[in-house]
């Protein structure tokens, strides 16, 4: 656009439910059509004739808030002439053509970003059946499987009410997957499906199969269960840039919003030797694996601190960054906009730090930290189990006496405001994993993974605040020149 046109105007009207915006004074913004996403008008003007590439010199924008009345009101009265627009320059590499911080973008623009940190990377896996492919438990996923593959197509079909074949996934292609690798049970591996959510599928590594996009280039380094993982998000939306989970597993592409534009990408910490699908399921981890990390960002932050840092000290250095109250608040508008860039800080002592408390937060959210226990919550009442959505006696939380409770009588306490609200991505944590389990009874596992989650959550929140005393000195001792 700003290559074909000499000048661009852009009105903006807002009104993005879906970003849940308000107006800048907080009170309710309004789309001018009955729309989720946001309107502009935009006047795009070529006065030239003939093929200059010549980038225009001129983009003016202007914003519209308030209730639809308010903003036909304006509307009619004002023409392009008598709007008070603003002049941006937007700039490489997203070119937006909206007002921004020009300093602190110039800032936020020079960090290093995870892309460029983690080198090997790739979204999470894409399933395309989950209640065909992904399970409570390993053999809740054999029998499936078992029986699946020894079905008429057609009755399969119907049997597991997949629909219709789509492009990536076949009924018979899926049939075929299961054959031949078997099926075998050393195909059936943890995938991470929410947050603090673990299920289970059959893996075999291969596309358009029982999966539709397996991702194995880069998940078959998380088969053998001697690694860890960064997951995050780019183009987030709402309040979904609080974007960072760590796994051991394999993720699935969603774990980290229901928005398709929040699609989880996983960064691996290490890398492993390329072998066959079967090895890499032994669990067994090879003695060659090698970092995944940038050679040059691993040899800076060796020249600045005197000695090469461990990988997994870089590792949990970023995940405190992105746990940071202070980075995420600074940087929430880009932080929506792309994969999340990461200030490197030059003093040895303060990276330690911070590396210390990431590690932390590492354990407590991998559900293995020593932290853990005792938990929190405890589950309490009498009852089975069971978890009941509907009605006003379902899943409910209650803020005055810190209940969250699953049915009429049975309740896990005590579980602050604060534990019950947090967010990771696009999920409320703590209802998210008790809604997925509607109708389900609870195990005496998934009670006391319940327990540990909010003790983890509960940690979580007293971390962030011992990151953020740290997390200025950060971008004050910046090594981010050097990279």
């Amino acid at each position: 656009l700003m290559s074909t046109f000499d000048e661009i105007y852009v009105l903006d009207l807002h009104g993005n439910s879906l970003k849940r915006e308000t107006c800048p004074d907080g009170s309710p913004d309004q789309n001018v059509f009955d729309i989720r996403p946001g309107v502009a008008i935009v006047f795009l003007i070529k006065r030239r004739t003939g093929g200059s590439s010549r980038r225009s010199s001129r983009l003016q924008h202007a914003d519209l808030w308030g209730r639809r009345e308010e903003k036909y009101a304006s509307l009619q009265e004002h023409d392009w002439k008598t709007t008070h627009w603003r002049e941006i320059r937007p700039a490489s590499e997203l070119y937006l053509f909206t007002p921004r911080d020009a300093a602190l973008f110039d800032r936020y623009s020079h960090l290093i970003k995870v892309t460029d940190i983690f080198p090997v990377n790739s979204v999470g896996v894409v399933t395309a059946r989950d209640a065909l492919t992904v399970h409570w438990s390993p053999e809740d996923v054999w029998r499936t499987a078992t029986a699946f593959s020894r079905m008429e197509p057609e009755l399969a079909r119907e049997a597991y009410q997949l629909g219709k074949d789509v492009q990536s996934w076949k009924v018979a292609w899926a049939q075929a997957d299961l054959v031949e690798s078997g099926p075998t049970r050393d195909r059936i591996v943890p995938i991470l499906y929410r947050p603090f959510d673990v299920r289970y599928t059959y893996y075999t590594g291969r596309s358009n199969g029982f999966l539709s996009r397996p991702l194995f280039s880069v998940m078959r380094h998380m088969l053998s269960g001697g690694n860890i993982a960064l997951v995050t998000s780019r183009l987030t939306k709402g309040e979904d840039f609080r974007h960072a989970q760590v796994i051991r597993h394999i993720s699935e592409k969603i774990c980290m919003s229901p928005r398709t534009s929040n699609n989880g990408f996983v960064f691996p910490l290490y890398l492993f030797p390329d072998g066959d699908r079967r090895s890499l399921l032994t669990g067994h981890e090879p003695p060659e694996r090698r970092p995944n990390l940038n050679p040059d960002l691993v040899a800076a932050l060796a020249k600045a601190h005197r000695r090469e840092p461990a990988p997994e000290e870089i590792f949990h250095y970023v995940y405190a960054v992105l746990y940071a109250p202070t980075y995420r608040e600074k940087y929430a508008e880009f932080l929506r906009l792309d994969f999340p860039r990461i200030p490197f800080t030059s003093d040895p002592e303060l990276f330690k730090k911070m590396a210390e408390l990431g590690e932390r937060l590492t354990e407590l959210h991998l559900l293995r930290s020593a932290e853990l226990d005792p938990p929190l919550a405890r589950f309490q009442g009498g009852g089975d189990g069971k978890v009941i959505i509907s009605g006003k006696k379902g899943l409910r939380y209650d803020a005055e006496r810190e209940r969250v409770y699953i049915n009429p009588t049975q309740y896990f306490a005590p579980v602050p405001p604060e534990v019950w609200a947090y967010p990771i991505g696009g999920y409320q944590v703590c209802h998210k994993w008790l809604k997925d389990r509607k109708d389900r009874t609870l195990t005496l596992d998934d009670i006391r993974t319940y327990c540990r989650i909010t003790t983890a959550l509960s940690k979580t929140i007293e971390i962030q605040s011992a990151i953020d005393d740290h997390y200025p000195g950060v971008e004050e001792v910046s090594l981010d020149a050097h990279l």
